[in-house]
This record gives C-alpha cells, structure tokens and sequence, in this order.
C-alpha cells in the first residue's frame, strides 16, 4: 500500500492516509512538490468489482505535513476552468454615438485584441443583407429610425465613387487579424450569434460576447457572459451574470419578458403602456416574478384573474400584441449556420500590430484626401 491511498468498497472512495510520520515529499510517486493552489485531481470511483463508476475533479490548495490536500471544485470554478470562445457583433463599434466611424471601429477592435480576447478564439458577425425585413414585415416600426452603416470609406463626406469600401475594409483587418467574419444574408448578427452560441456551449466551452447591444443580455448564464466597449471609460468591460442579478433583482428570462411588455423604444417596439396606460414597469415585475415568464402569465390571465382589474383587463385584451413583441424582441436560435472546427482554434495574435497600424495609417491618408478636396471644391 502507498503512503496515502485510495481504497474502493462499495462504490466509494476510501481515502487511507497512514498514522505514522510523513515522509519527505521526494519519496512519493506523485510529484507533489510541483504541485501549487491551482492544481486539479482526478479520481475515478469504482465499484468493489473494480469497474468504473465516473470520475470527480478536486483543486488542491489546502496543506496538511507538508502535503497539498484536494477539495472538491465550485461549479463557478469549473465554468472558469472552461476554454472562451469570443463572438465580436461588429456593426455597432462602426458607430460614434450614431454617426459611422471607421476610427471608432479600429479604436474598439485595438482595445479587444489588446486587452480582452488575446489569442482566444473570435468570431466575427455582420448583419446581412435584408436582414430586418423579418421583424419589419411583423412591426413596420422595428429599427426604421437607425441609420446604416455607411458603405463608403470617407468618414465625414461620402461619395458613390467608394461604395462598398468601408465594408470590405472592416472585413480585411479582420480577416487579416485570423479572425472569422460572418455574414448570412437575411439574418441580424444576433441571431446568428445566438445560433451559435449553443453549438458552442454544446462543444463544453463557455463564452463571452462582446458588444454593446441589450439584447444580448437575455443569453447571460454562468457559462455565457459580455464584454461591452465602454466610452466614458476608454475601456471594455466584462458583464456576468451577477452583475445582471444586482442591477436587475431577476433571471435573464424575466428580462426578455419585461422588455416584451414595457417595449423598446431604441428599436422601435411599443410597450403596453402605449395602449394600456396604467400598466408599468413595477406592475410588470412583480406578475412576472411571481409567474416567470410573459406566456406564463399570458395563459394565467387567460383563465384567472392575476392581478388588479386594469392588469387583467390589458393582458387579454393585448395578448396578441404582447406576443408579437416577444417575437420581435426574442434572439432566434435556428439560423442556417454550423460551428467550423477551425474557429475553436487559438487566434495568431502576431500580425495585429502590422494590420491595425496600416489600418489607421490608411485612414488618415483617406482623411487627409477628404479635406484637400473640399478645401479646394470651397476654393472654386
């Protein structure tokens, strides 16, 4: 028997340290002394017939005569220990506030690569083509104030003459980046995202999307977190879901319901106050805290009465509206796009120093180009 053994009877683990002194920690098998605080322990648990039955995972970080003595691992430490895996929505860092900036987008994208992702694995997503038509077709109003983003290079004049360049350009520092770029034609870059993030989850890794979209916030779990750009700070910033918990008092889920209910005026969704006055955001949440989620409470109403008077009369009577916000306002999980093995893999880092200065020295020769010409169209 060893100095420190593991002896199975009836499907556990016997732990069978001996009583007399420790030895050196030279004459163990194990290497223990290249053991340190953040290192893991399998052990595998076998029935009195010597088969298997599973495995556990102990962190050693506790010492006992000189050994490092395992304690079983959280279920955040686990999460932690998971490979990331970035999705970067690009079209918003295309934008100052809301005007198109190509230097907004290198700012971002520098600060990402420096400071955030590193060598993870990034995959990029773009908006397609015809990409609101969907939500559009169900409320004309959805997103039909937002300005696109420009499709020429200029950030300040713009002219047909460099159409389609700003496009290709953020595609290239990308690509050029080892970072790939995704674009599905008829879909919004949040449902691709949403798609796939549970292959991706699927796959055992945990992932971080970086972008400073709400929408994203109805993802959050322990595996799946956000970074946003942050400008008043000049930084990105991770957002978990404790941090959703503290600002919020409610599960990811509810949110999704209450902005179904309370609208989204940035895109352009009504709330129920719009039609029924009366109802808001404190109503909203203590239904939704006591029943979950909006088709709970929708099918409650429906059969009994689950709150006050002007509560109940607006959830029949707008049922159908509250449901069409939910579908406007809910990520998609079904988008025709599969995970490529090769996206999983470490991002090579070293040509993005090379790519983002040449970046930015083009877009100071383009800016530079700008202003002599509307210094001379001023001069004629």
């Amino acid at each position: 028997m060893s100095k420190c053994g593991c002896d199975a009877v009836g499907g556990h683990v016997l732990m069978t340290p001996r009583l007399h002194p420790t030895p050196r920690p030279s004459s163990l098998s194990l290497p223990w002394k290249k053991l340190r605080s953040k290192t893991r322990l399998k052990i595998t648990v076998a029935d009195a017939t010597g088969n298997s039955r599973g495995s556990f995972t102990w962190a050693l970080n506790q010492t006992v005569g000189g050994l490092l003595l395992p304690r079983r691992e959280s279920s955040e430490e686990k999460v932690r220990s998971k490979k990331r895996v970035f999705f970067l929505d690009v079209n918003p860092l295309c934008y100052t506030g809301s005007t198109p900036s190509l230097h907004s987008f290198g700012h971002w994208v520098s600060l990402f690569f420096q400071q955030v992702s590193l060598s993870d694995p990034v995959i990029a997503v773009i908006d397609g083509e015809r990409c609101n038509e969907y939500r559009q077709k169900l409320l004309p109003s959805y997103k039909a104030h937002r300005r696109k983003f420009s499709k020429q290079l200029p950030s300040q004049r713009f002219s047909s003459v460099s159409a389609g360049r700003s496009r290709q350009v953020v595609r290239d520092v990308l690509r050029k980046c080892n970072v790939p770029v995704l674009k599905i034609e008829g879909c919004e870059a949040d449902d691709v995202v949403a798609t796939l993030v549970g292959q991706v989850l699927q796959r055992g890794y945990r992932v971080v999307i970086a972008s400073p979209d709400k929408d994203f916030k109805q993802l959050i779990s322990e595996e799946v977190q956000i970074v946003m750009p942050m400008p008043e700070f000049g930084r990105w910033s991770f957002y978990t879901l404790k941090h959703y918990i503290a600002q919020y008092n409610c599960d990811p889920c509810s949110d999704l319901s209450l902005r179904c209910i309370m609208g989204d005026e940035v895109d352009g969704v009504p709330g129920i106050q719009h039609v029924a006055p009366g109802f808001g955001r404190k109503t909203a949440l203590k239904l939704l805290k006591k029943h979950g989620s909006l088709e709970n409470l929708l099918n409650a109403a429906a059969v009994r009465t689950v709150g006050r008077q002007y509560a109940q009369d607006a959830l029949t009577k707008y049922a159908d509206f509250l449901r069409r916000n939910y579908e406007i306002l809910s990520l998609r999980r079904d988008v025709d796009v599969q995970l490529e093995e090769e996206w999983l893999f470490d991002r090579d880092s070293r040509n993005d120093s090379v790519v983002l200065s040449n970046f930015f020295k083009l877009l100071g020769e383009t800016q530079k180009l700008t202003n002599q010409n509307t210094s001379h169209s001023s001069d004629g």
